[in-house]
């Protein structure tokens, strides 16, 4: 890690150092939160957490743009049972470390950076590279380590090409962590189509079974092929359609294929100050077989918000387990202060938590409770 902060530190000051008009601007995100859920173990979990971020960019002239962003995580968190247990953890990590250089139709991004694309909004089957959460008011992920190249034709297509190396874990909807010494590639290209634009990608990745404890063979090498689709048309409706399926080229059992489908459509309602309502419908499966449907997962979403006024805004999100017939709530009430945003944030869910791609080590969301979060932005 040291190593990578080291070489991102090189870029950022050879970026400095080229000619042409220059930018630098200091940002940062500051949040505090405290959950109260009796339904946990440590019934009472609070939290602090730093961003901050550095941007700075040069121009090259004739539209060309070179520029750079640092940017830490910084967090705490600490979860209480009064007078009996008390739990706490915290980390320092790079969040954003890239450099980039630009030009009207094409751009090259190098380091630690967000990658994300498709047209589902929440569940979404082509989340491979990251974990973005529709709760998460802040919208936080972490990056991955790597290369993205794109061009933009002009008549609004654009083709990605990315190469990642040196991540940890799983991201998204995985299951066995990649293997981390052993490059991953893919690409995308998306396509306008009528009133929208369908998306094709590809990546391939080799995945790393050894430290599972045996739930699934050992294998160091694992060739793994994804595959997506997506595709969204603005019609008086938004209406979207996204799928990806992955291929294992080894047996390991259910994992061996995975086939996730998304549809969804969302409208603003000319009621009051404009009610926005979206509705998505998940269908996934894991299997030995490709295409087999015996061990699938079905989930139903629609989510609303409502301004109501200039600084407060109320907004809901409600998933429904086809499975198990469980119902997952969540509402939010956001107040905007100038810098700061005031979140106060309600849940009744079931107390075993089951959405789908959310892996989060501590299940704070299980049960009922509420959430305050106040977030400073300077």
């Amino acid at each position: 890690m040291a190593k990578r902060f080291y070489i991102s530190y090189v870029l950022f000051i050879l970026a400095i150092s080229m000619s042409g008009q220059d930018s630098l601007r200091f940002s940062g995100q500051a949040s505090s939160w405290i959950n109260i859920n009796s339904s946990n173990e440590l019934p009472l979990w609070g939290g602090v957490r730093y961003i901050p971020q550095i941007n700075y960019s040069k121009g090259a002239g004739c539209d060309k743009l070179f520029d750079t962003e640092l940017s830490a995580n910084i967090y705490g968190s600490a979860g209480v049972h009064p007078f009996d247990t008390f739990s706490f953890s915290g980390k320092l990590k790079p969040y954003r470390t890239w450099v980039r250089y630009s030009s009207e139709q094409f751009e090259i991004r190098f380091g630690l950076q967000k990658l994300n694309f498709g047209s589902a909004m929440m569940l979404r089957p082509l989340m491979w590279f990251d974990q973005l959460d529709p709760r998460d008011p802040l919208q936080l992920t972490d990056g991955v380590w790597g290369v993205l190249a794109r061009y933009y034709f002009m008549n609004n297509s654009n083709l990605w090409l990315w190469g990642l190396y040196g991540n940890n874990g799983v991201r998204g909807w995985e299951i066995i962590p990649v293997n981390r010494k052993i490059p991953e590639f893919g690409g995308r290209i998306q396509l306008p189509v009528h009133t929208g634009e369908i998306g094709f990608t590809y990546h391939h990745r080799e995945a790393d079974s050894r430290d599972l404890g045996g739930t699934i063979a050992p294998y160091d090498k694992i060739a793994e092929n994804k595959f997506g689709f997506d595709a969204k048309w603005d019609l008086k409706a938004g209406v979207w359609l996204e799928g990806s399926y992955t291929n294992k080229m080894k047996d390991v059992g259910i994992y061996t294929n995975q086939l996730a489908l998304n549809a969804g459509i969302d409208y603003t309602f000319g009621i009051g100050s404009g009610l926005y309502i979206a509705c998505e419908q998940l269908l996934a499966s894991y299997d030995e077989k490709p295409f087999a449907f015996k061990n699938k997962i079905s989930f139903s979403l629609m989510t609303m918000s409502y301004p109501l006024g200039i600084f407060d805004k109320l907004s809901a999100i409600v998933y429904y387990n086809w499975s198990d017939n469980s119902v997952y709530n969540f509402l939010n009430w956001q107040r905007q202060f100038d810098k700061i945003v005031l979140y106060v944030m309600g849940y009744l869910n079931p107390e075993s938590f089951q959405l789908p791609a959310q892996t989060s080590s501590q299940n704070i969301f299980a049960g009922k409770g509420i959430q305050i979060m106040v977030v400073l932005n300077h």
